[in-house]
């Protein structure tokens, strides 16, 4: 897996957010049809525009729900980085300074974002000098065609 090493400081984003079950893999049927949704409703164009951070793109933003009970829910977020007042209709999310490891991902969605999210957790993680810091991960997907065989992503995860 290609990927490098970067620090940021906090930073906002702007966006929607649903509540998804991590139980039998609800997650993984539900954030791809919100996605669905947001790319019809024009939630997608109006981020792309708002857009005025560093990372250039849509985000899924994936928080783990710690206000629960238990951890088998998350909150994920479709947002983009942007410094100004709340827009009406959005709401908006502080992401905390963190060091990252930016991961590469090639290929179709959501195939391509979910093999490599697997992969992170299965091999590269235990096998790394490095921990999950336990603040939300990222996912950043450019306003190039998210089904081409080549589409590039990434995901971003916060480590200690």
């Amino acid at each position: 897996m290609k990927y490098k090493v970067i620090e940021r400081d906090s930073f906002q984003v702007v966006g929607i957010k649903r509540e998804f079950s991590l139980v039998n893999g609800e997650n993984l049927v539900g954030i791809p049809k919100l996605w669905d949704e947001v790319n019809e409703d024009g939630t997608v164009d109006l981020l792309l525009k708002l857009n005025n951070g560093q990372i250039k793109g849509v985000l899924g933003v994936c928080v783990t729900n710690s206000g629960t009970q238990s951890k088998q829910v998350m909150d994920y977020w479709v947002a983009t980085e942007y410094d100004g007042d709340t827009p009406d209709g959005l709401l908006k999310f502080e992401v905390p300074a963190s060091k990252w490891v930016v991961f590469e991902v090639h290929g179709p969605m959501p195939d391509a974002m979910q093999k490599a999210w697997n992969q992170i957790f299965s091999e590269w993680l235990p096998s790394s000098s490095y921990e999950h810091a336990g603040t939300p991960a990222l996912e950043v997907y450019t306003d190039e065609n998210p089904l081409s065989p080549d589409f590039y992503s990434e995901i971003w995860i916060p480590v200690k």
